[in-house]
């Protein structure tokens, strides 16, 4: 494997990182969206949460592999030390360790600006033949050093079947 350079995300990263997240939204429900936004739209949203919050991407040999962002739990001010995190990984470099790496930079720029608690918001499929969904999610989370801390039913619709959703955070 190539050595991984972390880096922030800039708005310029938004074909590179759309793409990684691309299939994601089509193929699976790991993301609740159900079309891919179009790069202007991505641009936009990197400049939006980068400006509150950590936005990484990794890089192999100059290319963006995968991305991680922090941004925010709830809008209510008693949130805001709490934050949701989110990561994508080109599919053909998955258990590489380029998402631990994201998330283990995400927590120590988080916890160094003051923040104490991390928040991910996880697809949980219906059952473990699911094609769109797998608990692999939930087993980095648990890996990375998150607790499950709540658990709701059918409230995802994608690909013409429910999907649950698992809180699962982790104080820092």
């Amino acid at each position: 494997m190539s050595k991984i350079i972390l880096r922030d995300a800039l708005p310029e990263d938004a074909a590179a990182l759309l793409a990684i997240y691309k299939p994601y939204v089509e193929q699976t429900a790991i993301s609740f969206e159900c079309e891919a936004p179009s790069t202007e739209a991505f641009e936009t949203r990197i400049r939006t949460i980068s400006a509150k919050y950590p936005y990484l991407a990794a890089e192999a040999d100059g290319r963006v592999v995968g991305y991680a962002y922090a941004h925010e739990f709830g809008e209510r001010e008693a949130y805001k030390l709490t934050a949701e995190l989110s990561v994508y990984v080109e599919r053909s470099e998955r258990r590489g360790g380029i998402g631990r790496m994201l998330y283990e930079e995400l927590e120590r720029r988080l916890k160094a600006d003051g923040y104490h608690s991390m928040i991910a918001v996880i697809t949980a499929p219906q059952t473990e033949e699911d094609p769109y969904s797998s608990l692999d999610s939930q087993k980095f989370h648990a890996r990375m050093g998150f607790v499950k801390a709540g658990h709701l039913h059918q409230c995802g619709f994608k690909f013409g079947r429910w999907y649950d959703v698992v809180h699962m955070e982790k104080l820092i």
